[in-house]
């Protein structure tokens, strides 16, 4: 940072003191690339503005709900109106009962829905009632597959621990961490094997369909397939974590995309349209055995809350014109076609990996990406240089090179540009 961020600097050194590491979500902190985060003033359509007064073309959208951009008519105004009538209840509203309509409406395999607060708490409800369901303990989860910061998913965990270099967290009880078993993304002879030697054991495989938090890593042919069939096989529970991919990579998520029916599904992100909010939805066998009907227990005040509800609903709605995937896949396209060249043309090779919005560079010497172990072969170092020239440029992109990058309904033509524009002077810089 520089004299061009100095209300920044400040005011990021006053949350040092009453914040840990200043933020509050790891992340943000900036640590992988190294440098002192700016502070956020505003947002609007694909643009941030810091409380400098400098402006950012935005490539991490909140980390993923912002599908139509920064602060999107439609969304301010349903929780402008919701606001008026009351923030918190605590009691049954009809937005819950909409915004679960218009998700069971775009995702017909979840044939019940309950709300929650967050992706995290959407994924530990998940397990849960997988694990009250086969009366068995065993989770298996993918290397780098982030499911939030409950104890049972922070073994080999993608994200926020990639990005520190941490392989778990202190805290969590060695006998909980047992009860994971963590295996390549992508390796179908290791979801066999597990299986083979965990007889009658596992409970679930939950599972990023599409990985994004140890970068954008697609699934491999027959990978998602063949846990389908070896959960069925095994009268094991298949969950879908689609917090990100969820009204992503289509109406119909990444489900709709691979056309592979999961027994439960998590969601959050888009599903709040920027305010907080998470779900876990699936078959009604399932989830009936939530409490009140059955004797699995999940509970939240704010759950269903009024705000988040009417911000959904009201992104959703705006989803329903499919014509908006059509917009953020040619964007996403002809951004890493013409970044691509861009690289091959400077003779610094790249991996970009895309799936339909969301794409993560990879600085690793044209090798491809497939699973966390070639994700952390990536030269961090270069991405830090990247990140920081990019900034300066006014391109904000994810400060960690295990995260997605967030195209937005709100991107256009001109900001297509300038973000190749900036890439080039960046490639300028280092071929000296």
């Amino acid at each position: 940072m520089n004299n061009r961020h100095q209300k920044s600097e400040e005011l990021f050194s006053r949350s040092s003191k009453l914040i840990p590491g200043g933020v509050n979500s790891p992340v943000r902190a900036f640590r992988s690339v190294g440098g002192t985060p700016f502070v956020v003033d505003r947002g609007e359509g694909a643009l941030l503005f810091d409380v400098d007064g400098n402006k950012y073309i935005d490539y991490v959208m909140s980390w993923g709900p912002l599908i139509l951009g920064h602060s999107p008519k439609a969304v301010v105004e349903a929780v402008i109106k919701a606001t008026k009538s009351g923030t918190s209840f605590g009691a049954p509203t009809k937005g819950e009962l909409n915004l679960a309509s218009i998700v069971r409406e775009r995702m017909p395999w979840i044939e019940k829905l309950r709300l929650v607060s967050s992706g995290t708490e959407a994924c530990m409800t998940a397990a849960r009632i997988a694990r009250g369901a086969t009366k068995r303990d065993i989770i298996i989860k993918f290397d780098g597959g982030y499911h939030g910061h409950s104890d049972m998913f922070l073994t080999e965990a993608g994200s926020g621990l990639a990005t520190g270099g941490l392989p778990a967290s202190s805290g969590v009880p060695e006998n909980i961490a047992r009860t994971t078993i963590t295996i390549p993304y992508n390796d179908i002879k290791a979801v066999t094997k597990c299986f083979a030697d965990n007889t009658n054991k596992i409970a679930a495989v939950i599972v990023e369909p599409v990985a994004a938090n140890m970068g954008v890593i697609p699934p491999a042919e027959g990978f998602l397939q063949t846990l389908r069939q070896t959960t069925s096989e095994h009268n094991a529970v298949l969950i879908f974590d689609e917090v990100i991919t969820g009204f992503r990579v289509m109406s119909g998520g990444a489900a709709q995309l691979y056309n592979i029916k999961p027994d439960l599904v998590c969601l959050g992100k888009i599903l709040g349209g920027g305010l907080p909010i998470g779900a876990v939805g699936g078959r009604k066998e399932l989830m009936d055995i939530l409490a009140p009907l059955g004797d699995v227990y999940q509970a939240g005040t704010l759950s269903g809350n009024p705000l988040s509800t009417a911000a959904g609903i009201a992104t959703l709605k705006d989803l329903a014109d499919l014509s908006v995937y059509d917009r953020l896949r040619t964007y996403c396209e002809e951004l890493t076609s013409r970044l691509t060249t861009l690289f091959k043309q400077y003779k610094l090779p790249v991996t970009v990996n895309r799936v339909e919005s969301l794409f993560t560079i990879f600085f690793t010497a044209g090798k491809p990406v497939i699973d966390f172990a070639s994700a952390k072969n990536a030269d961090m170092n270069m991405y830090a240089r990247f990140f920081h020239e990019m900034l300066v440029n006014g391109i904000y992109l994810p400060p960690s090179g295990f995260e997605a990058w967030f195209i937005s309904d709100a991107h256009r033509e001109e900001q297509l540009e300038l973000t190749v524009k900036a890439v080039e002077q960046f490639l300028k810089k280092e071929s000296g």
